[in-house]
């Protein structure tokens, strides 16, 4: 079981272009599966985590509802915003500036074999790391993701979450709103849930920013203590322009 996950930050890139990055290795990682399992090998397999940022974004999972987008394609240029359907859970969401996204590519037979388990530690990663800013974050239930306010009136998100799982091996992840932009919100309903509201670490604590590099320092520790696993940083393919061809093909 190897547990060593290799950590690329890829700063602020393109959503199809880290898409296809985020395939590309999860493709690797089930295509080693299969040839271990057809040759009888035991090749260590490799574990990803990718921090990144968007330009502004509406993605829709495999089982969502396009209607959940309020605004039309013409719009959507307006804002300067694109919009891609995916292949991952959930339903609509937003990626944007002053948003950490996460997106651990595991091979879950190295750490654990339950889905369930690793969305209710990916949630444990955000709960602990807004609890090292004082601030109190739960789930809800049936609502994958993490809520503040939970069966007030006030409830609102902070983190959304959605994930692909094949062979045990997964992609996407989560979006933590740091110092997100909350405006582009209002184009879709969030995560196709009806009168609940959604929130930003910046705006609970009551400042103008906060620093992100010290929130992703927080996440890092949180998850690599509950995966049990060594976060070992690297650089990444897609970050060099002569290789991110090869890298996402």
């Amino acid at each position: 079981m190897n547990k060593i996950v290799r950590l690329e930050d890829l700063g602020l890139k393109d959503y199809k272009q880290t898409w296809e990055y985020q395939e590309s290795l999860f493709n690797a990682i089930v295509d080693l599966k299969i040839k271990n399992r057809r040759e009888d090998t035991h090749l260590p397999t490799p574990n990803h985590f990718l921090f990144v940022e968007h330009p502004h974004v509406y993605t829709l999972g495999k089982s969502g509802d396009f209607d959940n987008l309020l605004i039309s394609e013409k719009q959507l240029a307006e804002k300067g915003a694109t919009f891609y359907k995916v292949n991952r859970g959930g339903d609509i969401t937003y990626h944007g500036p002053g948003q950490i996204v996460g997106y651990p590519i595991l091979d879950l037979d190295n750490f654990f074999t339950d889905i369930h388990k690793y969305l209710r530690l990916l949630e444990e990663v955000i709960i602990l790391t807004l609890a090292d800013y004082g601030i109190t974050g739960t789930r809800s239930e049936g609502e994958t993701g993490v809520w503040l306010d939970v069966g007030t009136p006030f409830a609102r998100k902070i983190c959304a979450m959605g994930v692909r799982a094949s062979r045990w091996v997964t992609m996407h992840g989560f979006a933590l709103n740091v110092n997100a932009d909350l405006g582009y919100f209002d184009n879709m309903i969030p995560c196709g849930i009806r009168g609940k509201s959604v929130t930003s670490l910046n705006v609970e604590l009551g400042v103008n920013r906060v620093d992100m590099g010290e929130v992703k320092a927080k996440i890092k520790k949180h998850f690599a203590d509950l995966f049990e696993a060594e976060l070992q940083q690297t650089t990444s393919a897609i970050q060099n322009p002569a290789t991110a061809d090869r890298a996402t093909t």
